[in-house]
C-alpha cells in the first residue's frame, strides 16, 4: 500500500495497514466470534481504510500525569489567524494567589530549556527495539539493514540530523510549527471523532427545563471565573521533577477558534486582543445567540442573571433553525469551501462568524434526546464526541470552537474541544474547577451586574447552494455516528490505591493490562501509543510512548499460558513495567522515537530530498500503526475523556485512575471486522482482575 507524504508524517507517523489478525469479525459479546462480516460491512470497512490511507488517521495525544509512584521494582506570544505554537501542561491545583498578570507565564520563554534533538543512533536503536515484537525475523533483518544504511557515516541520516540541529539552533522549538501544521492544519479529515475528544462531566439529573438552565448558568459562571484566574495570573506554575513546565496553553483555550481553509486550516486567538472578548455564544435548536457575560459596568453576571438570559434564548428558539453548525463536522476541504461561500453571501454572516470566533466559548443547550445505548456514561460520551447525528444534536454544535460545553436536557453534560491549541490536561483542569464551582457556588457571594444586554440572535443568511451541502454533511456525519462504537464504564474491583500498595506504578500497570486485553482478543501484540508530555521544554507538547515491547509480549504470553507459575508471571510483569518505565523517562526528556523520526522525514521533504527507504519499510509502518491509542487523563471527580480509535482496526482507550476504581472510555469502529469496544471492555476487565489475582497469590516477602 502506498501512502501520501502528508499521511506518513501524520501524528506519530501512523500509516493505515490492514491487520493480519487471525480472527475476523468480533462480536459484541464477551468473547470474539470468528464469523465472516457481511459484504456491505466489509465494503464499508475497506472504504474507510482507503480513506485513511489517503488522508491519515488523526488522533489527539495526551500527557500522562504522575505516571511513576512507588514502583514495584528496583529497580506562549500572541498570534492572530495563522499558525499556532502547540503547548502542553499537566494537572494543577484549583487556584492559587499570584502576582501581576501574565508575568510568571511569559517569563518562561527565557527560563525553560529548548526541546533537544535526540541522538540519531540512539533513536534508531530504540526504533529497532520497539519494532522487533511486531515483525517476523525476516522482516526485522531487512529493517536492520535499512537502519544501518541510514545511519552510516556521511549517509542521508547524518545529513538530515544536521538539518534538524541547524533548525533547533534558530527556533525556540524545532518541532512545534511542523507539528501543528502536519498534525492539525493540513489534516483534512473531519475534526469530529478523528481529532476532537469529548470530556464527560459527572452525571446529573434535571427534573425540569429550569434545572437544566440553572446548571448551565453555574457552568458558564465557573468557566468565566477560571478564565479570570488565568488572566490575573492566579494559576500556579506547575512542576515536574522539581522543574517548571510550560504553562502557555492556558492562554489559548478561551476566545480561540479553528478556521477552515481550502487546503490548510488556521486558528484565531483573541483572548489577548486590546478589546478582550466578554461574550459567549449559546446554541439552542441550531440557533446562535451572543450573550455578554459581563454587564455594562464590567461586572460578571451572576448565575441568576445568566438563567434569565438563557430563558430568553429558549423562548426565542422554539423551532429548529437551518443546520449551519453541522457544516463544521465535514471534511476540512469541503467545510473550507462552504465557509468561504457563507462568508461572502452576506456581510452579516461574516460578522456572525467573527462573533463565534471571538467568543470565550460556546454553550450548547440540547433538548433532543437521541436513542440510548442503555449505558448513561456511553450516551453522554457520544453526545460530547459527535452529538448523535443530523437527527440528534450535531447541528447544535460548532465543532471548530476550542471549547464548547454540552448541557443536555437528559443530564448528559460535558464538553467537546478542538484539539489544535491545547492538550487534555488544561481542559480537564477547567472541568475540575467548574465542577467544584457548581458544588460550592451557593457559598459564593456574587455581585450582580447592574444592567443586562439582551442576547443577540446571530441569524445566518444561507445561500441555496449550501442547502445541499448541509444535507450532505448530515449524511456523512450520520455514517460516522453509526460506525463509532463506544463503551464507557467504571472498573470497580480496585483502583490506584491497590496498585500502589503493591509498590507499582498505576499507569504502567494499566498500560500492561491494555496490552494484555488486546493480546487476549487478537492473539498477537498491537502497537500501542501512550502520550508523554514534553512540557518541561519551551512550547513542548507530546512524545509517543511506545508501550508495546518485547518484554510486554513475554508478559502477555505468560499470563495466557497455564504452564507459567504466578511468580514467573510476576517476573515478566516487572520486566515489562521496567521497560515501560525506561521508555517513559526517555520520552519525557524529549528522547522518544516518533517525533524525531517525524522531524527527519519532514527535513528531507523540506529540503527537496527523496524520502529515505526506512520510512517505507514494513517495520516502520507496522510499529507506527497504533492499534491501541491510549491516554491517562486524571480528574478529581468521576469524569473521563473519550475519543475514537486512531486507525480503522484499532481501539481508543482513555482512563482516569481513581482511588478505588478506574474510569474507562473505550472505542472502536463497527465497520471493522476485527474490533469491538464491548469485547475489549470484557477483555480489559478480565486482564485487570487476572493481574490482581496473580499479585495476591505472590508473597510480598519474596518481591
Amino acid at each position: 500500500m502506498l501512502f501520501t507524504t502528508s499521511y506518513i508524517a501524520r501524528k506519530g507517523l501512523c500509516q493505515v495497514l490492514r491487520s493480519s489478525s487471525s480472527c475476523g469479525w468480533i462480536s459484541s459479546g464477551s468473547s470474539p466470534a470468528c464469523t465472516a462480516p457481511s459484504a456491505a460491512r466489509r465494503e464499508h470497512y475497506n472504504s474507510i481504510s482507503a480513506t485513511h490511507a489517503t488522508f491519515g488517521a488523526r488522533r489527539y495525544h495526551y500527557n500522562i500525569s504522575n505516571w511513576m509512584s512507588n514502583t514495584r521494582m528496583d529497580k506562549y506570544t500572541k498570534e492572530s489567524c495563522g499558525s499556532l505554537h502547540p503547548r502542553n501542561s499537566t494537572k494543577m491545583p484549583l487556584m492559587s494567589a499570584g502576582s501581576s498578570p501574565y508575568s510568571s507565564f511569559m517569563a518562561q520563554k527565557d527560563t525553560l530549556p529548548r526541546l533537544p534533538v535526540p541522538d540519531l543512533h540512539a533513536t534508531m536503536h530504540k526504533f529497532l527495539k520497539s519494532a522487533r515484537p511486531l515483525v517476523t525475523a525476516e522482516e526485522y533483518a531487512v529493517t536492520e539493514n535499512l537502519v544501518n544504511n541510514f545511519i552510516q557515516p556521511g549517509g542521508v541520516g547524518e545529513t538530515l540530523q544536521q538539518l534538524l540541529v541547524e533548525r533547533a539552533a534558530r527556533l525556540d522549538n524545532w518541532l512545534s510549527d511542523w507539528w501543528v501544521d502536519t498534525a492539525y492544519f493540513r489534516y483534512r479529515m473531519p475534526v469530529v471523532v478523528w481529532s476532537s475528544p469529548g470530556l464527560v462531566f459527572p452525571l446529573v439529573e434535571f427534573k425540569n427545563d429550569t434545572e437544566q438552565l440553572q446548571y448551565a448558568a453555574k457552568l458558564i459562571a465557573g468557566a468565566v471565573d477560571y478564565k479570570d484566574q488565568i488572566d490575573n495570573d492566579r494559576i500556579p506554575i506547575e512542576m515536574m521533577g522539581g522543574k517548571e513546565v510550560d504553562m502557555s496553553q492556558y492562554f489559548k483555550i478561551f476566545s480561540t477558534c479553528r478556521i477552515p481553509g481550502l487546503t490548510k486550516d488556521s486558528v484565531c486567538h483573541h483572548s489577548q486582543d486590546p478589546d478582550t472578548p466578554k461574550h459567549i455564544v449559546v446554541m439552542h435548536r441550531n440557533h446562535f445567540f451572543r450573550v455578554d457575560v459581563y454587564g455594562k459596568a464590567g461586572k460578571l453576571l451572576n448565575p441568576e442573571q445568566l438563567v434569565s438570559q438563557l430563558q430568553d434564548i429558549v423562548r426565542r428558539s422554539t423551532r429548529d433553525a437551518a443546520p449551519v453548525g453541522i457544516l463544521t463536522s465535514q471534511n476540512r476541504n469541503v467545510w473550507g469551501q462552504a465557509y468561504k461561500i457563507l462568508m461572502k453571501a452576506d456581510k452579516r454572516n461574516a460578522d456572525h462568524l467573527q462573533t463565534i470566533n471571538r467568543a470565550l466559548f460556546v454553550v450548547c443547550l440540547d433538548n433532543v434526546v437521541t436513542p440510548s445505548t442503555g449505558n448513561p456514561m456511553t450516551d453522554a460520551a457520544l453526545q460530547c464526541v459527535h452529538g448523535g447525528g443530523s437527527k440528534g444534536n450535531s447541528a447544535n454544535r460548532w465543532f471548530d470552537k476550542t471549547i464548547q460545553f454540552i448541557i443536555g436536557r437528559s443530564g448528559r453534560v460535558g464538553l467537546t474541544y478542538e484539539h489544535s491549541p491545547a492538550e487534555g490536561p488544561p481542559i480537564a483542569n477547567l472541568m475540575d474547577h467548574i465542577v467544584d464551582y457548581i458544588e460550592n457556588v451557593k457559598h459564593k457571594k456574587l455581585l450582580a451586574a447592574v444592567e443586562l444586554s439582551r442576547p443577540q440572535r446571530l441569524q445566518f443568511t444561507v445561500p441555496s447552494e449550501l442547502d445541499a451541502e448541509m444535507h450532505r454533511a448530515g449524511d456523512v456525519l450520520d455514517s460516522l455516528v453509526e460506525d463509532l462504537e463506544m463503551t464507557c464504564f467504571i472498573f470497580e474491583s480496585f483502583g490506584k490505591n491497590f496498585i500502589k500498595s503493591q509498590k507499582m506504578s498505576p499507569d504502567s500497570f494499566i498500560q500492561m493490562a491494555i496490552q494484555l486485553a488486546f493480546f487476549r482478543i487478537h492473539k498477537e501484540p498491537g502497537a500501542q501509543y501512550e502520550s508523554g508530555s514534553t512540557r518541561q521544554f519551551l512550547y513542548g507538547r507530546t512524545e509517543c510512548i511506545r508501550s508495546c515491547s518485547y518484554e510486554s509480549v513475554n508478559f502477555c504470553t505468560a499470563m495466557l499460558d497455564p504452564s507459567y507459575t504466578p511468580k514467573q508471571r510476576l517476573d515478566t510483569l516487572l520486566a515489562a513495567m521496567q521497560s515501560h518505565k525506561s521508555y517513559v523517562q526517555q520520552a519525557l526528556k524529549g528522547h522518544g522515537v516518533d517525533r524525531h523520526l517525524l522531524g527527519l522525514k519532514l527535513a528531507a521533504i523540506e529540503a527537496g530530498m527523496d524520502v529515505p527507504p526506512i520510512f517505507m519499510d514494513v517495520s516502520y509502518n507496522r510499529s507506527s500503526h497504533m492499534r491501541l491509542s491510549t491516554s491517562q487523563v486524571p480528574a478529581k471527580c468521576e469524569a473521563f475523556m473519550c475519543y475514537g480509535p486512531l486507525v480503522p482496526d484499532g481501539y481508543g482507550c482513555c482512563y482516569n485512575p481513581r482511588s478505588d476504581s478506574i474510569v474507562f472510555g473505550t472505542s472502536a469502529l463497527n465497520s471493522s471486522p476485527e474490533t469491538s469496544s464491548a469485547t475489549f471492555r470484557d477483555a480489559l476487565e478480565t486482564s485487570l482482575r487476572d493481574m490482581r489475582d496473580m499479585l495476591l497469590t505472590t508473597p510480598k516477602a519474596k518481591l
